[in-house]
């Protein structure tokens, strides 16, 4: 696993893509940093991380489109396949590194922290409780996303599927609204990770909602590993 994660880092610096997505990142959130907290004189980060969530929506599948639909494409699957590493191993490999990229680029976004300080006195706890659940939110994105790049061989195709997926999160719960019921109403809304990121970004911290990310991005990586078998043996 450990071979797969630096060769995917390596893979990521060496080609525009870890810069297009750190990149894009920054151009926006400067953007909802400078209007809506440096302009309004706003303490908090909150709600920059909150539109930041939208903007990930778009730019995540960016970031994983290629680490298995390329691999397919060139045929390179079958190396890594027949290669000492297990299954488990090279997915996870690639989800790490990938969540390495956006672990760093959530680290330079801290200097927006830095000037909250120097401009201010924001609460801490709220600070790490919003950044936490931001973080928690891009990793089950990358982990949706890396499902979508396996089931293709096409770097657009897993992009949109990607970008198609991550929004049904948004949508679920609107749907959830519509319903008058008020236990499918509560089913489809304990469903969507974006309602329990509004904890987070109200400084609420619920150990059962960091395990309801942890679980989430489990399942995906378990349904791409899945996918990835049984494509094996099919060809095999």
């Amino acid at each position: 696993m450990l071979a797969i994660f630096k060769r995917e880092i390596r893979s990521y610096f060496l080609s525009p893509v870890a810069y297009v997505f750190i990149g894009a990142f920054f151009i926006l959130a400067g953007m909802f940093f400078m209007t809506g907290n440096i302009l309004s004189g706003y303490p908090n980060i909150n709600g920059t991380l909150s539109t930041m969530q939208l903007v990930l929506t778009f730019i995540t599948p960016i970031l994983t489109m290629k680490l298995l639909a390329d691999e397919r494409k060139t045929r390179t699957d079958q190396l890594l396949l027949t290669s000492p590493v297990s299954l488990t191993g090279i997915v996870m490999g690639k989800f790490l590194a990938a969540l390495f990229v956006f672990f760093v680029t959530v680290l330079i976004s801290l200097i927006y922290v830095v000037i909250l300080f120097i401009f201010g006195s924001p609460s801490v706890a709220e600070l790490i409780n919003n950044y936490l659940g931001f973080f928690l939110v891009g990793m089950s994105f990358i982990a949706i996303s890396i499902f979508a790049s396996s089931v293709t061989d096409s770097q657009i195709i897993a992009a949109i599927v990607g970008f198609a997926s991550i929004l049904s999160l948004w949508i679920i719960d609107w749907v959830g609204g519509a319903f008058s019921n008020r236990i499918i109403s509560d089913i489809v809304g304990w469903l969507s990770i974006m309602k329990r990121s509004e904890d987070f970004a109200n400084g609420i911290l619920k150990p059962a909602s960091i395990l309801y990310y942890i679980s989430f991005s489990a399942v995906f990586i378990f349904l791409t590993i899945r996918v990835i078998d049984k494509r094996r043996w099919s060809e095999g």
